[in-house]
């Protein structure tokens, strides 16, 4: 089924300066569960603390971290390796990049965002206050600000993709959203864990999304309000 495939979602992978976490994969859940050995291997067993990138004040880098050269890391910004950072990078102040996540070359991260467990390819941007846990995120796409990308269950079972009525366990409890090149997602929208969302899609602004969207779709929220009589209060 291509809706399990990653050439479903990405069409450049082989752009991505880290393009090696795709080598060997071909479902959807490989590069995530591949990330921990990945950067183990790229920044921990070489013991690397290579910071190219100019930094503001108050930020804190601290394990092992690879973060190349014109990329500009806000103030009071938090690293907390292991990390791979790519080129002309910016970090907006207050953010968190939490262990194991890797942001491609021209990403942007924005005010107060926190990234867990991440590929953040070239050129996207997750925008102001958000979430992304266990994510893939494709070249171009945008988060927008105050979106979610959940990545555990309630029940902490593993996390399972569900395309066309049928079930797919991806092996592991941490699993947020595969969200495919040129796609945006709205202020305030979120994700359940295990959404998969097809390139060149919009989610509007405050919709929740779960299960498979296809490519090349917009997701409109309808919303419908009860209007009723309020009365006079004074506030204190």
């Amino acid at each position: 089924m291509e809706e399990l495939n990653l050439e479903y979602y990405f069409k450049h992978m082989e752009e991505f300066s880290e393009k090696e976490i795709f080598e060997g994969c071909n479902l959807i859940w490989e590069p995530i569960n591949k990330i921990d050995s990945y950067v183990e291997e790229k920044v921990v067993k070489q013991d690397l603390k290579v910071n190219k990138a100019s930094v503001g004040e108050f930020t804190s880098i601290t394990g092992n971290y690879f973060i190349d050269e014109g990329t500009k890391i806000g103030a009071n910004v938090t690293i907390e390796g292991p990390v791979i950072i790519g080129k002309n990078v910016t970090i907006q102040a207050g953010a968190l990049i939490r262990p194991y996540s890797i942001i491609g070359d021209n990403a942007v991260i924005g005010h107060g965002a926190e990234l867990k467990h991440c590929i953040v390819q070239n050129k996207a941007k997750v925008q102001s206050l958000t979430f992304c846990g266990d994510s893939i995120i494709g070249k171009s796409t945008r988060i927008g600000s105050g979106t979610i990308l959940a990545n555990r269950r309630f029940d902490q079972q593993n996390i399972q993709i569900k395309i066309k009525g049928k079930k797919y366990d991806t092996g592991t409890a941490f699993f947020g959203s595969v969200i495919g090149d040129n796609t945006r997602l709205g202020a305030n929208s979120a994700s359940v864990p295990g959404t998969c969302i097809g390139p060149y899609t919009w989610i509007f602004p405050t919709v929740q999304v779960r299960g498979f969207v296809p490519a090349e779709k917009r997701i409109i929220p309808k919303a419908e309000y009860e209007i009723t009589d309020n009365p006079k209060v004074e506030l204190k």
